[in-house]
């Protein structure tokens, strides 16, 4: 099995708070986006890459994987963007506004042009009507190892404002393109996590959301304020119960008496050999988590 990296909670901080900075290497998040788009003015752009390019550089943040996002294809800060996060070597730079995978090879070439060290990822934004027209298209670019695509962030907001759509509880407007997502992410094996919740006080609507989230099958949550991480780690992590259960699977196939079975009875419920797949991957995120 491929070696997992918790996502469960992927919080925004941003570029041009040096305080934030500072503050998010204690923040228990499983990674931090460092933001030189959206949560940045433009008159504090420059300012905001040095900050966010020199604390990466600095490191101090643990095992927390660091994202730098740059401001989108196009605008005039993006060659910049690009070329310091490069230097500074964050474990992924995310990529906003991406609606096709032409815009993913593009990036991949000019990062070989910068001579960009070979671990550093690349992340895109779903977060336009036509990013999920062209959802599979775009995660199908991941098999091309010039795009360096290695997950989804979805941009629930943008997709707000771009459809029209309204915010609503249970977010009926958005699950189809929540899942259209999720199965182009997972169709081509790219991780995927969830747009933000915004209503930072309402704690029982975010571990709502949380919920919905992880039974879509999101591999975790974006955030927007250090109080919601908690909630995020703990809904997105498996908890004893379902830990238990994948062990207990795990080790009934382990017995020889069902070496050759494809399904086996336990505790009264039928199991086949995919469960015992999906328990691994319980027990692989957990002690990743644990790590």
């Amino acid at each position: 099995m491929t070696a997992i990296r918790p996502r469960r909670s992927v919080l925004y901080m941003p570029g041009s708070n040096a305080r934030a900075l500072e503050k998010a290497r204690d923040i228990a998040a499983d990674a931090l986006i460092l933001d030189l788009e959206d949560a940045v003015a433009p008159d504090a752009k420059d300012m905001a890459r040095d900050q966010v390019c020199a604390a990466v550089k600095a490191g101090g943040y643990g095992r927390r994987e660091l994202v730098i996002r740059v401001n989108g294809v196009g605008t005039p800060w993006f060659e910049a963007d690009l070329a310091a996060a490069t230097e500074a070597k964050p474990d992924a730079i995310l990529i906003p506004k991406v609606s096709s995978p032409e815009t993913l090879v593009e990036i991949g070439h000019k990062l070989n042009g910068l001579w960009a060290d070979p671990a550093i990822a690349i992340w895109a934004m779903i977060e336009t009507p036509l990013a999920l027209l062209e959802a599979g298209h775009i995660a199908a670019a991941a098999h091309d190892p010039v795009t360096r695509l290695s997950c989804f962030v979805m941009g629930t907001n943008d997709l707000a404002k771009e459809t029209r759509a309204r915010f609503v509880p249970g977010r009926a407007p958005m699950l189809p393109w929540l899942t259209t997502a999720i199965l182009a992410a997972r169709a081509h094996g790219v991780d995927i996590v969830d747009g933000v919740y915004n209503d930072i006080k309402d704690a029982d609507g975010f571990r709502a959301e949380c919920e919905q989230g992880h039974d879509l099958g999101f591999d975790g949550k974006t955030l927007i304020h250090p109080g919601q991480v908690e909630t995020a780690n703990a809904v997105f992590a498996p908890d004893e119960s379902e830990l238990s259960r994948a062990k207990a699977i795990i080790t009934a196939f382990e017995q020889p008496e069902n070496a050759d079975k494809g399904a086996i009875q336990l505790e009264g419920r039928m199991v086949e050999r995919l469960h015992a797949e999906m328990a691994k991957r319980v027990v692989a995120l957990s002690e990743a988590i644990a790590a």
